[in-house]
């Protein structure tokens, strides 16, 4: 499994996990999913992150919100939606 990330930036951290639970979960709120489908779309897209970081000792932060977003794409398009209106605030920032 995965240890560490590399961020865009270059520097290296460990890998969390719950980060990446953190960061869907954030998602589904911004999308305003109830509490019943967020945990159903944290598992699920949780999981495949999980599953692609599995096969790589170092993993970089745009693979795992590339994956997060294609996987929200395909389980719950708002919640997608929701992350990348967020980023596109932040770029704007």
């Amino acid at each position: 499994m995965a240890t560490e990330v590399i961020k865009k930036d270059g520097v290296r951290e460990p890998f969390d996990p719950q980060k990446v639970k953190n960061g869907i979960t954030a998602a589904c709120a911004e999308a305003g999913l109830d509490e019943e489908r967020t945990n159903q779309v944290v598992e699920e897209v949780y999981m495949a992150v999980m599953a692609m970081a599995d096969s790589l000792p170092v993993v970089e932060a745009k693979s795992i919100k590339e994956k997060i977003l294609s996987e929200l794409d395909r389980v719950e398009p708002l919640a997608s939606a929701a992350w990348r209106k967020h980023e596109a605030g932040k770029s704007q920032g």
